[in-house]
């Protein structure tokens, strides 16, 4: 049922349920923290993903991370504008996911909206959001990003150049945005970090760890195998050179 405006009032003759239930990975972010960080300051990043390929799960275990701290940088606050309640999953204003000791979370607040007010009243020094759709949630981001705030945010896609053509914009906007581009995919039922690219280098490899969904919750969760930790495009390190991934 529809306003005058065309916006949504009320969904009526309901016919099927479709019934989300998510939970949360920790440690879904471990083989990618290291990239994440340089010389312990956290980079901007942006995860491409096809819908579901597990960007909201590595986004939340991000968030986690960087809020608590790590080996790689010191604990941040994070603002969360969580419009959808995926992220945080609140329940009368309290997150059922564990999203780090240092994060505030907006609940069912719009985006745009609740970046501007996040920056203006809780001086986050990380913001992150989940599925960025328009272009007014590209505006808040850039007043974000210009007041100081390091991004972590998520969108649909199948690659960069597939984001680059929805919201028709030039590389030379995203780069000046984000220093890391992760593009996740399925292959053979299993969520993975397919490709890497850091900002202006246009630095790219592939990474071989998977996420494996169709077990319980944990590290355990973080499934790996030596034909797809074998390093493309990349310079050889001992990191990436190939051997099976611990």
């Amino acid at each position: 049922v529809l306003e005058t405006d065309g916006s949504v009032r009320t969904i009526k003759n309901i016919s099927f349920l479709n019934i989300r239930v998510s939970h949360q990975m920790m440690g879904a972010a471990d083989e990618v923290l290291p990239e994440m960080y340089i010389n312990g300051v956290l980079k901007n990043a942006l995860i491409i993903s096809p819908p579901g390929c597990g960007k909201t799960t590595l986004l939340r275990d991000l968030i986690r991370q960087v809020s608590d701290g790590n080996a790689y940088g010191k604990g941040m606050t994070v603002g969360v504008v969580d419009e959808r309640s995926e992220l945080a999953g609140s329940f009368l204003g309290r997150p059922q996911n564990d999203l780090g000791m240092r994060t505030d979370v907006l609940d069912g607040c719009p985006k745009d909206i609740g970046m501007l007010l996040l920056l203006r009243s809780m001086s986050p020094r990380v913001i992150a959001i989940d599925e960025l759709g328009n272009e007014e949630e590209l505006r808040a981001l850039g007043q974000a990003s210009a007041s100081g705030c390091k991004i972590l945010a998520t969108v649909h896609g199948e690659d960069r150049r597939d984001v680059e053509r929805r919201f028709r914009l030039k590389s030379d906007f995203w780069e000046s945005m984000f220093d890391l581009f992760l593009v996740l995919e399925k292959r053979n039922g299993k969520c993975r970090v397919r490709r890497m690219e850091e900002g202006e280098e246009n630095y790219a490899q592939d990474f071989g760890r998977l996420y494996d969904f169709r077990r319980m919750p944990g590290v355990g969760n973080l499934v790996s195998f030596s034909d797809e930790c074998q390093t493309q495009n990349a310079p050889q390190s001992e990191k990436y050179s190939g051997a099976p991934c611990r």
